[in-house]
């Protein structure tokens, strides 16, 4: 078997990027990213598709992601690495994995900054006519969108400095206005009678309605962005410290504020606007509008101000992510080599930002408004979630990392974490996930094309194909299950089966995961070297 390179010619653009991201940095950038224009649009989605019952799917998502944010701050510790998220595959399960992963990643990020572009405007479509129509964005709508993508990466070129500086006043802004919001509208506009069997009780529409509404109303969306903090790890001070204490910090006060979010919208929206039920409820500017129609007009003008901080401080966040994420894919050899190329003055890389902004433009044509976009995004984000379970057990097995870099229970947390991302994904019904499949398919010729090329190992191909497999029976499952398929299998016996499949699945995972690394002990010991290596660097700049 030919050893892949761990570090290599790779490691000497990492060593270009600054190190300057302490906890409050790496708090901001968690907390920056999850809250964008999810906060602004989510709560009304939610509602229209589930009624009082969101508040159930906002639960359960912040379960989901906590379960999945220890997963990945066990890998931050062990291996802190930009572009980390699309390089542990490859670490664990070879080639195919990292190459489904990092794709599915690559597309769900690359989404982010035109859909908070379009957040913005559809809010500020309240003070700027001509912005966006119906339900979507109109041909000026699309061009302010990708002028405010621009100033995004530009941001984003002169340096994580002035990334971080930016973002930390932004985050700042973030949180004390939903916040804000939260506490005004359930103290001053809250009415009981919106949870009453008039307007159809707590589950209007099912509680399956509910799960559904995880994937498809931009809940997951909402939180996905505490990964960024692992994608930069690489920049971090003392990562073993922060990445953890910020990743879990960022999951806990997201949760607790969406939830005062929904409560505040379901109790804030006046009763003649449930006239036909909880689909009826449309608002541009779900929060401004409920702020007018409460004559609150003080907080409706800094939630429009506002409207333009939140998406935006989000995109800036995931501009930054996903260039390391594609700094990852061209360590990996899935995107070329050239891609990685950080500039020596400004320390980023600029060719990733460069690409994924062009790329990013693409997104606002055929999908021109905030919720349509979501509605992939955000589970191709859940896609991506499986496989860190898989290789921080692979990681621990083959003893790469020490006590010091373990979370305690990982051995329940990690199985948890896949099967609860599988029932995620299950949830979104089919007819969303039948709009993932191109998109995967695109993700498996590339690494056929990838596999000839680099005549890469049978070994490589085994360690990954459970995860194609895994993928494929989830299609399947769904179109047989109750969320949007054929009923074949009734609720809730098809989440049941959903839930046994994905622990059979996950423990073939992790024992193809131990023997790909165990069949090449080289390349395991340099990943044991390194992970040492980086706790010696982390002791020497703390003491």
């Amino acid at each position: 078997m030919v050893t892949e390179p761990v570090l290599a010619k790779p490691a000497r653009q990492d060593d270009l990027l600054r190190k300057r991201l302490g906890f409050w940095s790496l708090l901001a950038a968690g907390l920056g990213s999850v809250v964008g224009s999810g906060w602004l649009l989510a709560s009304m989605y939610a509602a229209q598709a589930a009624g009082p019952s969101a508040l159930l799917a906002w639960v359960i998502g912040g379960v989901c992601m906590l379960l999945v944010g220890l997963v990945f701050a066990e890998l931050g510790m062990v291996k802190p690495e930009s572009g980390g998220l699309v390089r542990y595959p490859l670490y664990s399960n070879g080639r195919l994995a990292a190459a489904v992963v990092g794709w599915s990643m690559w597309v769900g990020y690359i989404g982010n900054p035109p859909t908070e572009a379009a957040g913005v405007l559809q809010y500020a479509s309240a003070y700027l006519p001509g912005m966006y129509h119906g339900k979507s964005l109109t041909g000026l709508g699309i061009l302010a969108a990708g002028g405010l993508m621009l100033v995004f990466v530009l941001i984003n070129y002169f340096g994580v400095a002035l990334f971080a500086r930016t973002n930390n006043v932004v985050t700042a802004i973030k949180i004390l206005v939903p916040t804000t919001t939260a506490i005004v509208l359930i103290a001053t506009g809250f009415q009981s009678g919106n949870f009453g069997h008039q307007h159809g009780g707590l589950a209007p529409y099912g509680w399956s309605t509910a799960l559904s509404t995880i994937a498809t109303a931009g809940i997951v969306f909402a939180y996905t962005g505490f990964r960024n903090v692992v994608e930069l790890s690489g920049e971090a001070r003392n990562p073993r410290r922060n990445v953890p204490a910020a990743l879990i910090t960022t999951i806990v006060v997201c949760i607790v504020l969406y939830l005062a979010l929904q409560t505040a919208f379901l109790g804030a929206v006046p009763g003649h606007l449930l006239g036909s039920g909880w689909h009826g409820v449309n608002l541009n500017s779900p929060f401004a509008n409920l702020a007018m129609l409460l004559n609150l007009s003080w907080l409706y003008w800094i939630l429009i101000a506002d409207s333009m901080v939140s998406p935006s401080g989000s995109a800036i966040v995931y501009t930054a992510a996903n260039a390391r994420n594609s700094f990852g894919l061209a360590k990996n050899g899935f995107f070329p080599e050239w891609v990685m190329k950080v500039d020596p003055r400004w320390r980023v890389p600029v060719r990733a930002l460069a690409i994924n902004f062009v790329v990013g433009l693409a997104f606002l044509l055929p999908l021109p408004s905030w919720h349509a976009i979501i509605g992939v995004t955000g589970t191709l984000a859940v896609f991506t979630f499986a496989i860190g379970s898989v290789s921080v057990i692979a990681f621990r097995r083959c003893e790469v990392g020490d006590a010091g870099t373990r979370i305690g229970a990982m051995q329940f947390v990690a199985p948890a974490a896949f099967v609860v991302s599988s029932l995620v994904i299950f949830w979104a019904s089919w007819p969303t996930l039948l709009k993932t499949i191109p998109i995967v398919a695109v993700g498996l010729v590339l690494y056929g094309l990838n596999y000839f090329r680099n005549r890469s190992s049978v070994g490589d191909f085994r360690a990954g194909i459970w995860l194609p497999v895994y993928l494929g029976a989830m299609y399947v499952l769904s179109v047989l299950g109750s969320f949007g398929g054929h009923h074949v299998l009734p609720a809730p016996w098809d989440s049941v089966t959903v839930g046994v499949v994905a622990l059979g699945i996950y423990v073939w995972a992790v024992r193809s995961a131990v023997t790909h690394m165990s069949a090449d002990p080289d390349r395991t010991a340099a990943l044991r070297a390194e992970a040492a290596a980086d706790r010696a660097r982390q002791e020497s700049a703390a003491g």
